[in-house]
């Protein structure tokens, strides 16, 4: 008689990083993780900001996965932490897989949070939360890009579900304050509806919560650059400020697309800061990122 297969536990993957800058400007980290999370080789970028990939040695989430990621930066640290290859998201019947991440910034932290795409297959269950405590001038930049369905296959979410959260409180002298709250939710009726998707496989985010107020004539002339970057690129596009930064969001048939409007507003919003020009993470795809945009 044949035995069973048993059922494969559930992932429960950690990391726990913290960033420090050192007196000549460069920033390391401290830390580790635990299977599936997997550390990459970090890399000093040119402003001394520490670059880090992370591999998700499992090769995607199943129902029940578990993902926890905890991020620190001291005063003054700089860091761009990205993933090494899409993450995927597979289907089991009435289970949900988890990404939660806890980010706490310092005076002067700088955080550009900037992972590679997530693709929920058909049948997909996946709620992330992202919760963010942001010293009064600190900076971080994120972005989100989900696929719903191999739309190469003809595929769709089907009775999956996408749920996302990201919290962004900011401390200051006089208490704290919440700079964003922004929950969002996408299953098979909100693909197809006129107020959700309107059929469109893709979206995306985008979300700087700026060190200080912005001059409303600099604001509003990022918002003018970063619409007319968007103007050849395939899907609508919406950008729009912030309290105290700005938000982009992405709905079209491309992720590619996204990706280059996104790496079109990091470059502007560098420039705006008067940082370094940013130079494509070594482990994305290098022939979509073979050279930072000319700016106007």
């Amino acid at each position: 008689m044949a035995q069973a297969t048993a059922t494969p536990s559930p992932w429960r993957g950690t990391a726990n990083l913290q960033f420090a800058a050192s007196s000549q400007g460069l920033t390391s980290f401290q830390g580790g993780s635990t299977a599936p999370l997997k550390l990459m080789r970090a890399f000093a970028g040119a402003d001394g900001r520490c670059e880090l990939p992370l591999l998700h040695t499992a090769g995607g989430l199943v129902g029940g996965d578990q993902l926890k990621i905890e991020l620190g930066l001291g005063a003054n640290s700089r860091a761009l932490i990205t993933s090494v290859a899409a993450q995927k998201v597979y289907g089991i019947k009435g289970q949900w897989a988890h990404i939660d991440i806890e980010t706490q910034l310092g005076p002067g932290a700088d955080l550009e949070w900037l992972p590679q795409e997530t693709l929920v297959f058909e049948g997909g269950l996946l709620q992330q939360q992202q919760r963010l405590e942001l010293a009064e001038n600190a900076s971080w930049l994120g972005i989100d890009v989900v696929r719903f369905g191999r739309t190469a296959r003809g595929e769709t979410l089907g009775n999956g579900c996408w749920r996302s959260s990201l919290e962004i409180q900011r401390k200051s002298a006089s208490g704290r304050r919440w700079e964003l709250v922004d929950r969002l939710q996408i299953n098979r009726d909100c693909l197809d509806s006129a107020h959700g998707l309107k059929g469109q496989p893709v979206l995306a985010s985008l979300v700087w919560a700026a060190p200080s107020p912005l001059d409303s004539n600099k604001l509003q002339a990022l918002i003018n650059q970063g619409r007319q970057d968007s103007l050849e690129l395939e899907g609508e596009m919406a950008l729009g400020s912030l309290q105290q930064g700005l938000i982009a969001r992405y709905r079209g048939p491309s992720s590619q697309a996204a990706r280059h409007w996104f790496y079109r507003l990091w470059a502007r919003i560098r420039q705006l800061r008067g940082l370094s020009a940013p130079l494509a993470p070594r482990v994305w795809p290098l022939q979509e990122y073979s050279h930072a945009p000319a700016l106007n």
